[in-house]
C-alpha cells in the first residue's frame, strides 16, 4: 500500500492543526473527511466564526463534519459511511472509543512531547516552566488512558534558553506536520513498528534516521532519558500566578511558559500586570521579594529571593500590550 493509497479522516481545530493538514494534502494523501468544531460566535459582533481546520478545508474543498456531539448517531453514522483506513487526530477534542476505534489502522494522534513525559493537555507549557532545553513531538495510536498509546515515530528538537510558548509552539508545528506524514508513509508500507511507552521509544534523529531505542538499556541511546515522568495538566489561573519567593530562574521560566497566552501575571498598585518578557539578574540583596525596583525611564524589576526579574513586555489591568519603555513614559511609582 502507498501513502495516497490511505483513506484518512483528519481531525482538528486550531492553527496548529492546519499545519498538519496542509502537510498531508501537500503530500498527496487522500482526506476522504475533515471533523472540527462547529462554528461559534465570536469577536464584538458575535458573528459565526470558523476554526482554523474548517477555513483551509474549505479553501481546499475537503468534505467537512462539524458535530456538536461525537456520540451522535447521525454523526456516527456519517462518519462509518467515510470507510476510512485510518484517522489522524490534532489538537482536537477528546474522542469516545466509539470513535477512535472505528478504522481498522486505528486513530493516530500527534502530541507536543517526547512522551511519555508530558502527558496532558499543555505539554508545550509545562516543559518551558520546567527549564527543559529538549523537547519534542510523538505520534502515536490512541487508546483508552489518555496520551499513554504505542508510540510510533518521535522527533526532538531544542527549546532556546529565551523562548516562549509561542516560539516553540510554531516550531513544533512544522515538525509535527513532518513527522506526521513521515509516520503516515511508515504505516502505509508497513515499516513502522508499534512501541508501547512503557517498553521504549522510536526516535528519529536530526539525521532523519530511524533509531529504536531500548529503555531497560538507556546507555544506547543518543538522548538522555528520564524515567521520572513529569505531567502537562491544564493551565489554571493560579498557575499563573508569580510566586516571588521563587528564583529568578523559576520565574523566568513561568513568564516565558505562559507567553503570550493566559500570561503570568502579579499586581501592581492594586492591578493585575500580565507579564510577556522578562530577563534575569541574579545578584545578593536584602529586599522583601516582590518589591518593585524601577528608575521610572528605563527598567521596571521585582525582587526575588536570588536577585531580580526584570519587566520587557507588559500588560496592565485596563491598558494595552506596552514594552517596558513605553509602559515607563506614562507610569508613576
Amino acid at each position: 500500500m502507498t501513502l495516497q493509497d490511505l483513506r484518512i479522516v483528519f481531525m482538528g481545530t486550531p492553527e496548529f492543526a492546519v499545519a498538519s493538514l496542509d502537510a498531508l494534502v501537500q503530500a498527496g494523501c487522500n482526506i476522504i473527511g475533515v471533523i472540527t468544531a462547529p462554528d461559534k460566535p465570536a469577536g464584538r459582533g458575535m458573528q459565526l466564526t470558523q476554526s482554523a481546520v474548517k477555513k483551509y478545508a474549505v479553501e481546499k474543498g475537503l468534505y467537512t463534519l462539524q458535530p456538536e456531539k461525537l456520540k451522535n448517531p447521525e454523526f456516527l453514522a456519517e462518519l462509518k459511511g467515510l470507510n476510512a483506513d485510518i484517522q489522524v487526530v490534532v489538537a482536537f477534542r477528546m474522542l469516545p472509543e466509539i470513535v477512535w476505534s472505528m478504522p481498522p489502522m486505528g486513530t493516530i494522534n500527534v502530541h507536543g512531547s517526547l512522551l511519555p513525559q508530558y502527558r496532558g493537555a499543555a505539554p508545550i507549557n509545562w516543559a518551558i516552566i520546567n527549564g527543559e532545553t529538549e523537547t519534542g513531538v510523538t505520534t502515536f495510536k490512541l487508546q483508552h488512558a489518555i496520551d499513554t498509546g504505542d508510540i510510533l515515530l518521535q522527533q526532538t528538537m531544542p527549546i532556546p534558553e529565551d523562548a516562549t510558548v509561542g516560539d516553540v509552539h510554531d516550531a513544533m508545528k512544522e515538525i509535527g506536520a513532518a513527522t506526521l506524514v513521515k509516520t503516515m508513509q511508515g504505516l502505509a508500507e508497513g515499516s513502522i513498528k508499534e512501541v508501547p511507552q512503557e517498553i521504549g521509544y522510536k526516535v528519529q534523529d536530526s539525521s532523519n534516521e530511524v533509531l529504536e531505542i531500548d529503555n531497560s538499556n538507556p546507555s544506547d541511546s543518543p538522548l538522555t532519558i528520564n524515567h521520572s515522568l513529569k505531567h502537562a495538566p491544564k493551565i489554571f489561573t493560579e498557575t499563573c500566578a508569580i510566586d516571588w519567593k521563587k528564583s529568578t530562574a523559576e520565574i523566568h521560566n513561568l513568564i516565558r511558559g505562559l507567553s503570550p497566552y493566559p500570561a503570568a501575571f502579579t499586581m501592581l498598585n492594586g492591578k493585575k500586570l500580565k507579564i510577556f518578557s522578562s530577563k534575569k539578574e541574579i545578584v545578593q540583596h536584602n529586599q522583601a521579594t516582590g518589591l518593585v525596583v524601577t528608575d521610572s525611564k528605563t527598567y521596571l524589576k521585582f525582587s526575588c529571593n536570588d536577585g531580580f526579574v526584570h519587566v520587557l513586555d507588559m500588560q496592565l489591568e485596563g491598558k494595552k500590550r506596552l514594552l517596558i519603555d513605553e509602559f515607563l513614559r506614562g507610569y508613576r511609582a
